[in-house]
């Protein structure tokens, strides 16, 4: 607890395993934060697993004791152990947990399998883990409200409808490369009681096999999220021009801003082999080409168009519908950007530029006025999405699909 700064709490987590040398200086701070703060207002939580052998089933504590034995090796002590297990701790665990990590029976909580992890807050509070917490750090026990969580998780568990959308990115073999993304369609589901399906898809097997792409017809949207690099990029235009051409909703993220981009203008401006010099230096056309401060960067490292900016969005748009404001403020990670000297051609086949930078200079939204959905978007909206408040784009992506698999006129938001 911090109040004199004005700050009323700060929750720190460490993650990792706990003796790997890259957590250790972390751990160290973590330490001193309780010399310097005092006893009653820090709180040390461990996580650890407990295994469970499959011919016996025997819940087996070691693993958890060695990593408290850890702890204490370099100077903590946990005041709450949370055991990871498949399901619910027994008696005797619990017992073994608390014995040999030093700390009371109430002190011992089990976060265990469940269908989804927003689940998670409200089994551990029924164990009496927030109580705990309160009484522990001295404050004002108050019960929770957790009825509009309650009603977030049952959209999840029992949803009325659900919607297939496939995922076409470069790194689709490991699905948590899109985890903020991921989370961000299951929040927008949840405001519409949808389930959202995701089919994780190399964009590489649409440039090998071209006529792949068709199968993107079975899906009710399509999403292209970031990436860098010309690997898998004109897999990635050939799905955005499918989802275009089909009238098939769509949201481009990013790269996939900037590739939405790419293809308008090779196929409907007919700006042949238009690309990002990203991708092609010598592009005859670069509709997506660097910011001019980057120009004479030599050193990339940490310095990208970070954090968040001011987004001036423009009124009559799908765009102002969706955020209901002339002026936003998202999160951004993009070395490249939309030329400015194509703007007026794209516009003038009917591309609208509904999002931009205060002084003009920069497109940060792009939408087609004639598809039921496809809207794209330079900056990162996923990192703002929140359980119970999802993102305005993500939200519109998700409503869309839905809508137009249920056979309904353009969707108003």
């Amino acid at each position: 607890m911090a109040k004199s700064s004005g700050v009323d709490a700060v929750l720190t987590e460490c993650g990792g395993t706990v003796g790997d040398i890259e957590g250790l200086p972390f751990l160290e701070a973590i330490r001193q934060m309780r010399i310097e703060e005092g006893y009653g207002n820090t709180l040390y939580v461990h996580v650890a697993l407990v295994p469970i052998l499959d011919i016996t089933g025997e819940m087996k504590t070691k693993p958890l004791q060695h990593s408290v034995y850890e702890l204490r090796r370099i100077g903590i002590q946990p005041d709450i152990i949370v055991a990871r297990c498949s399901r619910m701790i027994d008696a005797e665990a619990l017992r073994k947990i608390a014995l040999f990590g030093t700390i009371p029976k109430e002190a011992v909580f089990c976060s265990y399998n469940v269908p989804t992890i927003y689940l998670v807050p409200l089994k551990l509070d029924e164990q009496g883990m927030g109580d705990y917490i309160c009484k522990r750090l001295g404050l004002k026990g108050k019960k929770p409200d957790w009825e509009d969580w309650k009603t977030f998780v049952n959209s999840l568990l029992y949803p009325e409808y659900e919607v297939n959308v496939a995922l076409v990115g470069k790194y689709a073999g490991l699905a948590d490369s899109y985890v903020s993304m991921k989370e961000a369609l299951i929040h927008a589901g949840a405001v519409c009681k949808t389930r959202v399906n995701i089919d994780f898809i190399e964009s590489e097997t649409f440039e090998e096999e071209p006529d792949r792409v068709k199968s993107l017809s079975s899906y009710d949207g399509i999403f292209v999220p970031y990436g860098f690099g010309s690997r898998g990029s004109e897999g990635k235009i050939r799905a955005i021009n499918f989802a275009r051409e089909n009238n098939i909703p769509f949201l481009g993220i990013c790269f996939g801003f900037q590739l939405a981009i790419v293809e308008f203008a090779r196929n409907v401006c007919g700006l042949e082999d238009a690309n990002s010099t990203e991708i092609d230096p010598e592009t005859p056309h670069p509709v997506i080409d660097l910011m001019p401060e980057q120009k004479n960067i030599e050193y990339k490292g940490a310095t990208m168009r970070l954090g968040g900016h001011e987004v001036i969005v423009k009124e009559g748009t799908l765009a102002y519908t969706l955020y209901k404001s002339t002026r936003i403020f998202e999160r951004h990670r993009h070395r490249w950007e939309v030329n400015p000297k194509y703007r007026n051609l794209l516009e003038s086949y009917g591309l609208v530029f509904s999002g931009y930078s205060p002084d003009f200079r920069r497109m940060e939204i792009m939408e087609l006025p004639d598809r039921y959905f496809f809207f794209a978007s330079q900056f990162h909206g996923e990192f703002k999405s929140r359980p119970l408040k999802p993102e305005p784009e993500y939200y519109g992506f998700v409503k869309a699909c839905l809508d137009k698999k249920l056979g309904k006129p353009k969707p108003e938001f």
